[in-house]
C-alpha cells in the first residue's frame, strides 16, 4: 500500500470522528504517515460529521481528501453528497440499516452490511461504526486485528474502558462478515 484516502460520514453522535481515529492510529502502529481531519456541525449530536484519513508511506501534502479510494457512510445524506467522489476502483461501505442509495456506480466495490441492526443484534448498541471499521480493514488489507486492538485500548479513554472489548468484538464481528 502506498495510499489510502477515506472518507467516513455520518450523522454526530454514529462514532464517524472515533472511527476515524482508529484508522489514523493503526497507521501509525503500522509506521505509515497519517492524517485525519474531523468536519462537524455546530451540534453535538444529529448534526452532519464527516472526518478525512489519508494513510500512506510517503509525506502527505494536504490532510483533505477530495478524491477518496474507500467512502463509509453512515446515513443517506452523506452517502448521495459524497458517492461520485470515490474513485474509479474504490469501496463503498454503508449502514444498509440506515443508508437507502438512490444511486450506485458499477466501477466501484460496494458493501452494503446492516451494521446498526447487527448492534442490536449482538447486544453491541451504539457501535455499528466499529462493525463496519472491521469490515473495511478485512476488505482493504489494511491494518490488522491486532493493530485494531492496541488502537482501541490506547485510544479508548479510562472514563469508558469497559468499551474496550465491545468496541473489539464488534470489529471482529466485521471482519468475519
Amino acid at each position: 500500500m502506498s495510499n489510502l484516502n477515506i472518507i467516513i460520514a455520518g450523522f454526530g453522535g454514529q462514532g464517524i470522528l472515533f472511527t476515524g481515529k482508529i484508522l489514523a492510529h493503526i497507521g501509525m502502529l503500522d509506521n505509515r504517515e497519517v492524517s485525519w481531519f474531523p468536519s462537524y456541525g455546530p451540534e453535538m449530536r444529529g448534526g452532519t460529521a464527516n472526518c478525512s484519513i489519508c494513510i500512506s508511506d510517503s509525506p502527505i501534502g494536504s490532510p483533505q481528501v477530495t478524491e477518496p479510494d474507500v467512502l463509509v457512510a453512515m446515513n443517506t445524506p452523506s452517502y448521495e453528497k459524497f458517492i461520485d467522489t470515490v474513485v474509479p476502483g474504490g469501496k463503498v461501505f454503508i449502514d444498509s440499516s440506515i443508508v437507502k442509495p438512490g444511486r450506485t456506480r458499477d466501477d466501484i466495490e460496494f458493501f452494503a452490511l446492516p451494521a446498526t441492526q447487527l448492534s442490536g443484534d449482538e447486544q453491541l448498541e451504539g457501535i455499528a461504526n466499529m462493525i463496519l471499521l472491521g469490515k473495511i480493514l478485512k476488505e482493504t488489507s489494511f491494518g490488522s486485528i491486532e493493530l485494531a486492538k492496541k488502537s482501541i485500548e490506547e485510544s479508548v479513554s479510562a472514563n469508558k474502558e469497559h468499551l474496550i472489548k465491545h468496541n473489539i468484538r464488534a470489529i471482529e464481528l466485521g471482519m468475519s462478515l
